[in-house]
């Protein structure tokens, strides 16, 4: 291993539910692994410059394995189809140390998690560090059926009566009512929710309706969809003494790969942040959901992989 990139090696592959493979992944010297903290994820390296991001599932505790949980993907760009075919038992594979972009608040006086489909593995791994830290917090589970719901029988054996799991084909009393949820928590409890976008933006939308503050809510982000409709517009690589012309359809950052400009990506969703950029010129048309909003108001930063240009012009710092 190197300070910056782990070598991996795959110790144990399940398949849960038919479509998720669960992955223990353990340091291919037999050292302890670096620790990480509830909500962090890596990047893992799955060949040809395909590099993709998935949360830790396991107990943060644990320094011997980092457990992932990867849904095939029917609209897969590559990433989950990679682990799908590639990652079983013995193989070695490359992977980031921890990155934690959406971590618990340890001020919260109750945690409310929620997670949809495989947005439920960090969840598990909050739900293992508020257990352990003796915190308030319940688990709200949402898949379409119980035999779709990976890690059930884990969840509840560890968490009980805090777990609710909630399916689209059972009656209406176990799908998730989230206004009543969200009306009788207590003063300072923080949400956090991840799954597919249709289900966050559910989710938060009732949050914000019900008027919960924006400082306790917490969402990231598997996937987005990516807009690269609009006008074309120019950008110059101040670094690189590079200037190209973005057309409609393609990305700021496969219009610079293809001038000859190393630009690192990672999802290309605008999720993850790997392609975030300084502006030094010019009015980006923000197009991320890594980005906060105060971030996007000063125009900044832009992500190279999905966002536009409001102006003719933008000078980015590359």
């Amino acid at each position: 291993m190197t300070d910056d990139t782990l070598t991996l090696r795959v110790d144990r592959r399940d398949v849960h539910t038919n479509e998720i493979a669960v992955i223990d992944l353990v340091a291919a010297d037999g050292s302890d692994l670096p620790p990480f903290e509830a909500g962090a994820h890596i990047d893992v390296h799955l060949g040809e410059g395909l590099i993709r991001q998935y949360s830790l599932s396991n107990a943060p505790s644990e320094r011997h394995r980092y457990r992932l949980g990867v849904l095939l993907d029917p609209g897969s760009r590559g990433g989950s189809r990679a682990v799908h075919a590639d990652l079983h038992e013995g193989v070695e594979v490359s992977a980031s140390e921890p990155r934690n972009l959406f971590p618990l608040d340890d001020s919260a006086a109750h945690t409310l998690l929620a997670g949809g489909g495989i947005g439920i593995t960090p969840m598990i791994a909050m739900a293992y560090a508020l257990k352990a830290a003796g915190r308030s917090f319940e688990l709200h589970y949402c898949c379409r059926s119980r035999d779709k719901a990976a890690f059930i029988e884990e969840l509840e054996a560890e968490f009980g009566e805090a777990l609710s799991l909630h399916v689209d084909d059972g009656g209406a009393d176990q799908r998730l009512d989230i206004e009543t949820v969200l009306a009788s928590r207590p003063t300072n409890t923080h949400l956090y929710v991840c799954g597919p976008t249709g289900f966050m933006e559910w989710v938060m939308g009732a949050a914000r309706t019900a008027e919960w503050p924006k400082d306790q809510l917490h969402s990231e982000y598997f996937s987005a969809e990516v807009d690269t409709s609009g006008a074309a517009f120019e950008v110059e690589a101040s670094i690189s003494g590079v200037t190209v012309q973005v057309e409609e359809g393609v990305s700021i950052a496969n219009a610079l790969k293809a001038a000859g400009v190393k630009v690192d990506v990672s999802c290309e969703e605008g999720v993850c942040g790997t392609c975030i950029c300084e502006v030094l010129e010019g009015v980006p048309d923000h197009r991320d959901q890594f980005l906060s909003d105060e971030e996007k108001a000063d125009n900044d930063q832009i992500a190279l992989c999905c966002s536009r240009a409001k102006s003719a012009r933008l000078v980015i710092e590359i």
